[in-house]
């Protein structure tokens, strides 16, 4: 099921942020949305998951305007991982997890043993089964992090939306992360992410949303990710160098240019 974003202008009442923007992101694919600070991420990102009405345009998924769409019915189609998530109760991994069910759910209907049995599956998924008792507000940064997107896998969704998913963890865990999107990817769903780091997009995207003051350029990461273009977007110099990656490809880094 493909996500299309069709000559979409985002901005809010009477003022357009982003102006005519088209991208479309099908499965085994992960769209990352580049860009500094005031520019229109937030605001794209909140465009696509209905928070922001669109000013023109639309946004459609397997051919229908999902404005058109109940609440429930878009949870079931489309994933949501925010960037941080604390609850005001202790809840367990487990159950954090099992909120990813709710948009299957009926009106007064409490979560059934397949819902359990779902919510399970997409832990062991990722790898973080061994959570499933413990605190989650007593597990690391990282931990929270996977289990946001099992919560998201519970859904059964066919795209995944990500909010800046490796924000605020280490390096470790930002390469554990991202990992696990790249396989999610791989096994059938469409991934859009935004991130603050350059990075990311040659280490895992397929293709590149790189949004600047008055417009944007949408390409495969090699072609948008240039010192010229980050250069021009971010107002320092870069220098991006090739490297062997061990396992036959070239692994790419970008590095500022301090002056």
């Amino acid at each position: 099921m493909q996500l299309e974003v069709c000559s979409a202008v985002c901005g809010y009442q009477d003022r357009k942020v982003i102006d005519g923007i088209s991208f479309s992101v099908s499965p085994h694919e992960i769209l990352c949305l580049l860009g500094p600070n005031g520019v229109g991420k937030t605001t794209l990102f909140k465009s696509i998951l209905g928070f922001l009405k669109l000013l023109g345009g639309s946004i459609q998924v397997g051919g229908e305007d999902v404005s058109r769409w109940t609440r429930k019915r878009f949870a079931q189609v489309i994933g949501y991982v925010p960037q941080n998530h604390t609850p005001p109760f202790p809840f367990t991994a487990l159950d954090v997890v099992t909120m990813g069910r709710t948009a299957h759910l009926g009106t007064f209907s409490t979560p059934s043993k397949e819902d359990k049995r779902l919510a399970i599956e997409s832990m062991e998924t990722i790898g973080i089964g061994f959570l499933q008792n413990r605190v989650y507000t007593e597990i690391s940064g990282g931990e929270r992090q996977m289990v946001l997107i099992a919560r998201a896998l519970a859904q059964q969704p066919k795209i995944l939306v990500m909010d800046e998913p490796t924000s605020n963890l280490d390096f470790g865990n930002q390469m554990r992360v991202l990992g696990k999107i790249k396989k999610l990817a791989e096994n059938g769903l469409g991934v859009v992410m935004t991130t603050h780091c350059p990075d990311h997009a040659f280490l895992c995207s397929t293709r590149v949303v790189l949004l600047h003051d008055g417009g944007f350029k949408i390409g495969e990461p090699d072609e948008i990710v240039t010192e010229d273009s980050l250069c021009e977007v971010y107002g320092v110099k870069v220098k991006i160098a090739s490297m062997p990656a061990g396992d036959g490809r070239l692994a790419k880094a970008c590095a500022p240019v301090l002056t």
